[in-house]
């Protein structure tokens, strides 16, 4: 019977333990962020040169967005009492889409004469944002960097990637939100 008690007391206390947590093999660390970072400082640094360089040759009067972007005003209203679009406004309007070099990529007749619900319906950052500036009747030609415009996957068609944009809206009309 002593046999039979040190073996159920060498049982309980060596065979009841909780197996211990494994600890990870490898520890990631932040050079991946650190260098993707570091790689869109450039890349920005860059693409801000070339509009800075542009704005420069066209001797024109752009303003600097509070959201990273440069505009001038082709037609500018004079009439106060216009809105600019708000949340839910139906906004008809045409654009067209060039490089920097001025080559058109995509022309005001291939891409038609646009309805955009305000806020709700997908739309390049920098459009969306632009389009918030204007009233009716406005024409704006908007300089947007690559993050602005279709960013590091381009439009998957003729936009490139990383690719900064010039385009030239007019809205057409407003139609405002019946709850506004």
């Amino acid at each position: 019977m002593n046999k039979l008690l040190i073996l159920a007391l060498f049982l309980l206390v060596f065979g009841c333990k909780t197996p211990e947590a494994r600890r990870p093999v490898s520890v990631k660390s932040g050079s991946f962020i650190d260098a993707s970072v570091e790689r869109n400082k450039k890349l920005n640094a860059k693409e801000k040169a070339s509009i800075e360089k542009l704005m420069k040759l066209q001797e024109q009067d752009y303003i600097a967005s509070e959201s990273g972007f440069w505009y001038y005003y082709n037609n500018k209203t004079s009439i106060d009492s216009l809105k600019t679009p708000a949340f839910g406004d139906i906004i008809n309007y045409n654009y067209n889409i060039k490089s920097l070099n001025g080559h058109i990529i995509y022309s005001t007749k291939e891409l038609k004469t646009q309805n955009y619900t305000m806020d709700k319906e997908e739309l390049f950052t920098g459009l969306r944002e632009g389009l918030k500036l204007m009233k009716s009747g406005e024409t704006v030609t908007f300089l947007f960097p690559s993050q602005k415009a279709y960013g590091y996957y381009g439009d998957e068609n003729k936009i490139g990637r990383n690719t900064p944009l010039i385009c030239e809206v007019t809205i057409n009309s407003i139609t405002l939100n019946q709850t506004r």
